[in-house]
């Protein structure tokens, strides 16, 4: 966990406070009400702090904004089929799903900013 804060903290953009703490980072994940929720216990049993603070954005719920439906009807399903990465396969091991969320949050962010 020491390792990872480590990481955090030497991310691009992230800024630290005077004590080498990180003051801006957000955890994402999907579903961050689990996730958010299993990482900051660790964090806080092990660190003494998380990087995050309490801050989380949820892929759904931001897939649900820039679709602009309902977060019932915002699925894996109902998603534009390009924002998924094409060589990866949904295999349930932990660090591989988060690579996979990572590029589907990434590819959701990049069409929200290029207004698509």
């Amino acid at each position: 966990m020491r390792r990872y804060y480590e990481w955090v903290s030497q991310l691009p953009g992230i800024k630290l406070g005077n004590k080498g703490d990180v003051k801006n980072a957000v955890f994402v994940g999907y579903p961050s009400g689990f996730d958010f929720t299993f990482v900051f216990w660790y964090f806080m049993s092990f660190v003494g702090e998380s990087p995050f603070g309490f801050a989380a954005l949820d892929v759904k719920s931001y897939a649900s904004a820039h679709l602009r439906q309902g977060y019932f009807q915002t699925t894996k399903k109902t998603m534009p089929k390009d924002w998924f990465p094409k060589d990866m396969a949904h295999t349930h091991v932990a660090v591989e799903d988060a690579a996979e969320q990572g590029e589907l949050f990434m590819n959701i962010l990049i069409r929200n900013l290029s207004g698509k």
